[in-house]
């Protein structure tokens, strides 16, 4: 599935392996953030951890039934973090940047937490 978006200058298709890689950076550099983690993934956590070009498996872009857009991203947050504190942080920033890079405002930034890792 790809995003098409039509400009004055013509269309453009995103990718949403370009999505995942945009969201994924801004989600792993907000505060608490381990890392990502695959979608279907609730075992040994370190070895879970997704590098940059694997974050397509820990990023899901769908489109609901109205037209629009949703990000659904599944992390790992780092022990003794306000766990609350840390996927608000996440949907302000990731669905900011998401709209200020491709100009798309998605509806929903849901966030999974797959596991807590001491670190």
């Amino acid at each position: 599935m790809a995003i098409n978006k039509i400009t004055p200058a013509g269309g453009i298709n995103i990718s949403i392996q370009a999505i995942a890689s945009i969201a994924g950076s801004a989600a792993i550099e907000c505060y608490g953030v381990v890392g990502l983690s695959a979608k279907n993934s609730l075992t040994n956590q370190v070895g879970n951890l997704l590098g940059k070009k694997d974050f397509a498996e820990g990023v899901v872009c769908e489109k609901d039934k109205k037209g629009g857009y949703i990000i659904n991203l599944y992390i790992i947050v780092a022990s003794e973090t306000k766990i609350t504190e840390v996927v608000a942080e996440i949907q302000k920033r990731v669905s900011y940047i998401l709209e200020k890079t491709f100009g798309i405002a998605f509806k929903k930034v849901n966030v999974y937490v797959q596991g807590v890792l001491e670190i």
